[in-house]
């Protein structure tokens, strides 16, 4: 399963989530694999997509980081997978 995830730096978080990825903590746990992170250029945060057939490690994973970053994860679908589902379910 592919996870898309949006983070927001928490007031105040700046520099201790700036330490803890500098120290490497924003590597991805055990049973996740970081397909991709991406920074927004205001610094306010970014987007990261993962996968893993673990939910509960991704939620052990923003559990971590939840005293610096609101973190919202969704399961996404891609378009391969989509097609045929739409075509099955809406066909006339």
């Amino acid at each position: 399963m592919k996870f898309l995830s949006t983070w927001n730096l928490r007031p105040g978080g700046v520099q201790t989530a700036v330490d803890r990825f500098l120290a490497g903590e924003a590597n991805p746990a055990t049973g996740i694999t970081l397909l991709g992170r991406w920074h927004k250029a205001d610094f306010s945060g970014g987007y990261s997509l993962s996968e893993s057939d673990d939910p509960a490690a991704l939620y052990e994973f923003a559990a971590k980081w939840n005293d610096v970053l609101e973190i919202h994860s969704s399961l996404v679908v891609e378009d391969a997978e989509v097609g045929p589902i739409l075509a099955r379910v809406f066909k006339k």
